[in-house]
């Protein structure tokens, strides 16, 4: 019988220094660092961002999500915090993403794509050629205040089988993958990676008992 490797698992929503050398000790292959956001948890402020990802060893993925939408405002994003990754949560406008390629050289760029409907495939594949990677979340950027992830909400996990099958990147899955469903998750998705937020969590606190379960929930 086929193995399959063990997928990526990214551990977002970090709080501090603590909670990142935590994510780590237990296995996480990143982290998540939230700017700020119109809505959602984790969001800290971008000193303490920097400060987290100078105390992370390489190499662990430190992910900046931004809610910048314009390639000037992420390119001045990242240069406050400098992130090995920027996980650009919400889309692009003028979908200029050779320029962040150019201004922030090394830095991988990962594209966050809310899975409402089919149209999302679409909007994957026109992507996919500039980014690294894919993240498929739950979120809405459609509301009149954005939820542009940390929802804690399972969304049709058939939708984003489809677009992890009609791309070619690395996929990230996240939305209510806990130690519970995410079996049913790797089998009907099958994604690159596996990020996680309020299931390892208690109080909003990162949780090394949760940790602990989920890891090995996935082995």
């Amino acid at each position: 019988m086929l193995t399959l490797p063990r997928p990526k698992i990214k551990i977002c929503c970090i709080s501090s220094i603590d909670e990142a050398i935590m994510a780590v000790k237990h296995g996480a292959d990143a982290i998540g660092l939230v700017g700020n956001m119109p809505s959602g948890p984790g969001i800290i402020d971008d000193d303490l961002i920097a400060q987290i990802a100078q105390n992370v060893p390489p190499p662990i993925g430190t992910f900046l999500l931004t809610s910048e939408r314009k390639s000037e405002g992420i390119i001045s994003h990242y240069k406050k915090v400098y992130t090995n990754t920027v996980q650009i949560v919400d889309s692009l406008l003028e979908k200029d993403y050779s320029r962040l390629k150019i201004e922030m050289p090394g830095v991988k760029i990962v594209q966050v794509i809310h899975v409402l409907s089919e149209k999302q495939i679409d909007e994957a594949l026109e992507v996919e050629p500039w980014v690294d990677a894919l993240l498929l979340d739950s979120g809405n950027p459609n509301l009149k205040v954005k939820i542009l992830g940390g929802t804690g909400q399972q969304h049709d996990w058939k939708l984003s089988r489809k677009i992890r099958d009609a791309v070619k990147k690395p996929v990230f899955l996240a939305g209510g993958i806990n130690e519970n469903n995410v079996k049913q998750a790797l089998e009907e998705v099958n994604p690159y990676g596996i990020d996680l937020c309020s299931s390892v969590r208690t109080n909003g606190k990162l949780d090394p008992f949760k940790l602990e379960k989920f890891f090995k929930s996935v082995l």
